[in-house]
């Protein structure tokens, strides 16, 4: 039986009857016709046309069900002919009833919705082109995708648990509240960000030259800046083989969100702030928040699948086939919009929001070389594991990028336990959790979110209170006030003045001038200190600023250059004076001339037109071509 390449359509019902339908599939469907129907399967295609004519095709679809109806809505208001099986189910929660056709299904009977759609063995079927023209007229669009949200969170979270009970020789099933954990990040995040770019700036945050991932050390330094340290904190494991600890989330973040977004680069094993990295620290921090997650949308350096670090062949044969991160980050980010602004949406929802909304990802094109413990046993192409791979790379882009920039606040338990989902999966039965991310129960998206991922046009802090953190004294002391400077501003304070007594530093000119080399200005440290003092600066401070801004104006560096010593000073004079020489060139004392790197190559030109060279350290001058530089005669040679 000759078919339609259905991924161009079936152009007609006809053709869809005929070249889908064998007679026997025919005889089935024309039983719903509820008349005597013929047996030849030229004569039942043409039944079953005349059948489905005029206004009758109207009746045949009002007497659907809700969800058959809602079926063909989605495909006659699409761009295309095929039913979307998948985004069907995640917006209604399942597919529709089609029924079956084939004698073999005696115990199911087709269903009108048969007549709609055909080819059903190629994924859901293909409705044909003319009876979607017909149908535009009557059928109304379908209700749009909705994600459902919370007001307020429930106290606890019901995990569900499966264990063996010892005592009664059973395995029990059931659920055990957990507390949920909530982190608010949109002001945190600001301040986070602050404190990130000065550790940088302070030169303690060392990166691999080829992952550019954060060094154990530069981890532990980062963690101890942020705000109430990272998501989880570390716990001895009681077994060396069973850790449930998740690991560094927010303090791995930083570096590479900050690399990705061109705010600090290598130097070394280490990172140092660009120039844009050193505007943003006098920037609003709402738009380098932005312009970072809009830079790591983009970006190819970092693929945050290999988070997911029990899923093995990542760098191996299954990297061929994984798809570019991009295109998974901006599906996300345009459903994350659509989300609503302070209602908690759970973390499950928004990956069926995701699919419902038509902007499905997948993580690899052939998940077969992608696997759990062994390829032969673990490949995830088993039993459709692979949207494993979707669920988990969403909850990383949430938890650990998206919160960390303040885009959306976390509600969240621990991991181990948190998910039974991949249970069924081969040589997981030792794992504590399949990522580090299964804790992540619900999300918010936040003003500053909305306004990074288009939603808002504008952004406008909640306004806060804002409390002096620092007494500058007149004997030139800066003195913290309680117990609210934090990291970022401890961090500053190192880098601008000699710290004394705990909580008070000491202003002195050469760490001043220490500051302003490595790049800082005295505008930005006399900002600094009035922001977090909240009054004007001690006369003496001032004029300390002011001198130390003086002499830092006085010398200029011009560059490098190269020094040449001549053998006496009558040829330095020569070549500082001839017209050719001089005006590339400098005299420096006696016998030694200046040579600005930028005129090297012409002042090389120059000296061999005056007829001599540049010659390397060792080389001498020759004692008549001395003489005659000097003016002097030069004895004659022995005659021949």
């Amino acid at each position: 039986m000759t078919r339609y390449d259905i991924d161009g359509g079936i152009p007609t019902l006809a053709a869809a009857l005929s070249e889908h339908l064998n007679a026997d599939e025919l005889k089935v469907l024309a039983t719903l016709t509820h008349t005597r129907g013929p047996t030849r399967k030229a004569a039942l295609v043409e039944h079953i046309c005349q059948y489905l004519e005029g206004d009758r095709l109207r009746t045949v679809w009002q007497g659907l069900d809700d969800l058959q109806k809602a079926a063909v809505a989605e495909v006659v208001h699409s761009p295309g002919t095929a039913f979307p099986a998948e985004r069907f189910r995640a917006k209604y929660g399942r597919l529709p009833d089609f029924g079956a056709v084939s004698r073999g299904s005696r115990d199911r009977l087709p269903s009108a919705l048969r007549f709609f759609f055909y080819a059903i063995e190629h994924g859901g079927g293909v409705m044909p082109d003319d009876l979607k023209n017909r149908l535009t007229a009557f059928v109304a669009p379908p209700v749009a995708v909705t994600v459902t949200s919370l007001e307020e969170l429930p106290a606890a979270y019901d995990r569900p648990f499966e264990r063996w009970n010892a005592r009664t020789k059973q395995q029990e099933h059931g659920t055990e509240p957990v507390p949920l954990t909530v982190r608010e990040t949109e002001r945190s995040a600001q301040r986070e960000l602050l404190s990130m770019l000065r550790l940088v700036d302070a030169g303690k945050v060392a990166v691999s030259d080829t992952t550019r991932r954060a060094s154990s050390a530069t981890i532990a330094a980062i963690t101890a800046v942020l705000e109430g340290g990272d998501y989880y904190p570390f716990v001895p494991p009681t077994h060396k083989w069973h850790d449930e600890n998740a690991g560094p989330m927010r303090a791995f973040a930083w570096p590479l969100l900050i690399q990705a977004g061109g705010l600090a680069q290598r130097s070394g094993s280490r990172l140092t702030l660009t120039r844009a990295g050193r505007k943003a620290l006098a920037e609003p921090a709402a738009e380098t928040l932005k312009t970072l997650w809009e830079r790591w949308t983009d970006t190819s350096v970092f693929d945050e699948l290999s988070r997911i670090e029990c899923v093995k062949g990542q760098t191996g044969k299954g990297r061929r086939g994984l798809t570019v991160a991009a295109s998974r980050r901006d599906a996300i980010a345009e459903t994350l919009a659509e989300c609503p602004v302070h209602r908690w949406v759970a973390a499950d929802e928004l990956l069926r929001f995701v699919r419902a909304s038509g902007r499905d990802f997948a993580v690899s094109r052939n998940p077969w070389h992608l696997y759990v413990g062994e390829l032969q046993y673990g490949s995830l192409g088993y039993d459709n594991a692979a949207g494993l791979l979707e669920e988990r790379y969403l909850l990383c882009l949430l938890f650990e990028y998206a919160a960390t920039l303040g885009l959306v606040d976390v509600a969240y338990i621990p991991p181990a336990g948190a998910r039974h989902d991949y249970d069924h999966l081969w040589g997981t039965d030792d794992l504590p959790f399949f990522s580090r991310y299964d804790g992540l129960r619900f999300f918010r998206v936040t003003p500053l979110g909305a306004y990074c991922l288009g939603a808002a046009d504008e952004y406008t802090p909640a306004p806060v209170e804002v409390k002096p953190v620092l007494r500058v004294l007149p004997n030139l002391e800066i003195a913290a006030i309680g117990a609210d400077l934090e990291p970022g501003d401890r961090l500053a304070l190192d880098a601008y003045a000699v710290r004394g007594a705990d909580l008070v530093w000491q202003l002195e000119a050469g760490k001043l001038l220490a500051a302003i080399e490595a790049g800082r200005s005295v505008d930005e440290i006399r900002e600094f200190l009035s922001d977090r003092s909240g009054a004007p600066l001690p006369d003496t401070v001032s004029r300390l600023l002011a001198d130390v801004a003086e002499r830092s104006a006085r010398v200029h560096d011009r560059g490098l250059a190269r020094l040449i010593e001549c053998q006496d000073p009558a040829l330095a004079a020569l070549i500082a004076t001839d017209t050719r020489t001089r005006t590339h060139c400098l005299r420096a004392g006696e016998r030694h001339l200046v040579v600005p790197a930028s005129s090297d190559a012409a002042f090389r030109r120059a000296l061999r037109a005056v007829g001599f060279l540049l010659a390397s350290g060792g080389a001498t001058v020759s004692k008549g071509r001395r003489a005659r530089a000097a003016g002097e005669p030069t004895q004659p040679g022995p005659e021949a």
